[in-house]
């Protein structure tokens, strides 16, 4: 097991320490992650990144390695490092289940136990809630604005290395078909695809020979590349040397649109009816969505996915909502400083449906939760209990799960265009 204990900053610790000088180090708490608002225009969100955040949690442990840098470092003092020697999570964690849809305010997770416990997973937590449930927003989006055609993710040559591979596992979530990381596919079982780039073509004296040594190898259902030269060419040839029963072509510059258009004529005028076009070219929803009336049968996208088309993060931020008293009870505490208000008070949160099953509300209160009267849909699940991972964190449960979110959603969630959240936020139960 690979410790997660140094994912985490500085100040976590310092916190710690000062916590167990004061004696407030082993009162019960509550923490809450929760975007105060959604990335600007974004109309709802999507929470990704769920089982890789329990199983960093797991292993949240300080090894010998670890508590050496610590004292090399004069990170903290003697007390707080026997402390971290012992350290591993005992407490309980709640939150909405990977794949759902989120808008301002959802408590996605709920984290409860001590504060030693708790308040040194923030930044892990977050680190990994915020960039996965950024990439699966936007896949969802690409997604959505393709219409049924299938979606590639390949954006592992615009990203850290190792955020490649958690990109691909959140865009999977977001309804993306296969990723180019094999990595993704040996670690998370997300389906991987691929088949030659433009140097394959360069490496050969001609196109013709990088042509016939593709598909003698991969076999005519390949995918060839043809607009490393002239396109028209490359297609004619093509389908020469693959006969018509080519698998697809790939075109990845120029006017997609015009390109795939004529691609499309000179392909059925050639008898390669069933040949498909994917297209790739640092796309986007925007251009998915305006490729929509084309003859494409699929889509590749790269460095728009793994950077959140324009939102890197969902901003999510962890707070302390509740804390133990001197008397021992759970009393509500909440930041005021202005324009980062939170809400003291361990929430529930329910999805308020209308009789056809459509999204109107994200209910979100504090004390006794609704008895689920009508369509409410209760949002917080036990994903964790006395340290022990207890959700389902199948990768094609997640999938499902989105796919349903999504389509309990108004039509208005899924406009491209900037716009306010779907659906609205309504604090009751304890909160006004």
């Amino acid at each position: 097991m690979t410790s997660t204990a140094l994912l985490t900053d500085h100040y976590e610790l310092t916190m710690l320490q000062a916590a167990l000088h004061s004696g407030a180090a082993r009162r019960h708490c509550v923490f809450e992650v929760f975007p105060r608002r959604l990335p600007d225009g974004r109309r709802y969100g999507v929470v990704a990144g769920t089982a890789r955040l329990l199983q960093a949690v797991r292993s949240f442990r300080f090894g010998a390695a670890e508590i050496e840098r610590l004292r090399d470092a004069h990170v903290v003092d003697s007390r707080t490092l026997d402390f971290l020697t012992d350290y591993q999570f005992t407490g309980d964690i709640w939150g909405y289940a990977e794949g759902d849809c989120f808008f301002p305010g959802s408590p996605l997770l709920v984290v409860e136990g001590t504060f030693a416990q708790s308040v040194v997973l923030e930044t892990v937590l977050l680190s990994i809630l915020n960039y996965d449930s950024a990439v699966a927003s936007a896949a969802s989006r690409m997604t959505n604005a393709a219409g049924g055609r299938p979606c590639i993710e390949m954006g592992s040559r615009r990203t850290h290395e190792w955020a490649a591979v958690a990109a691909a596992r959140a865009a999977y979530i977001g309804g993306f078909a296969t990723s180019s990381n094999l990595e993704a596919g040996r670690t998370h079982g997300v389906p991987t695809a691929g088949t030659s780039a433009h140097s394959f073509t360069l490496l050969h004296d001609d196109e013709r020979a990088a042509f016939e040594a593709q598909v003698a190898s991969l076999g005519t259902g390949t995918t060839l590349l043809v607009d490393t030269y002239d396109v028209t060419a490359a297609v004619d040839l093509a389908v020469q040397v693959a006969g018509i029963g080519l698998g697809a072509v790939r075109l990845d510059s120029g006017d997609l649109l015009v390109q795939a258009r004529q691609v499309r004529a000179q392909l059925d005028s050639l008898g390669a009816k069933d040949t498909r076009i994917i297209v790739t070219s640092d796309l986007d929803e925007h251009s998915i969505a305006a490729l929509a009336a084309a003859p494409v049968d699929a889509y590749g996208v790269g460095t728009a996915l793994v950077t959140g088309s324009g939102a890197p993060t969902v901003g999510l931020v962890y707070k302390l909502v509740a804390r133990e008293d001197d008397s021992g009870h759970l009393v509500d505490v909440a930041k005021k400083s202005t324009n980062k208000l939170s809400v003291g008070g361990r929430k529930w949160a329910l999805r308020r449906l209308s009789a056809r099953g459509v999204a109107e509300a994200e209910v979100i209160g504090t004390g006794e939760m609704p008895d689920g009267a009508g369509n409410d849909r209760p949002l917080l699940a036990p994903l964790m209990r006395d340290g022990e991972i207890i959700a389902d964190l199948a990768l094609d449960a997640a999938r499902a799960r989105h796919e349903q979110s999504r389509a309990e959603l108004p039509p208005r969630a899924l406009q491209l265009s900037r716009g306010e959240p779907a659906i609205p936020t309504i604090y009751g139960g304890g909160l006004g």
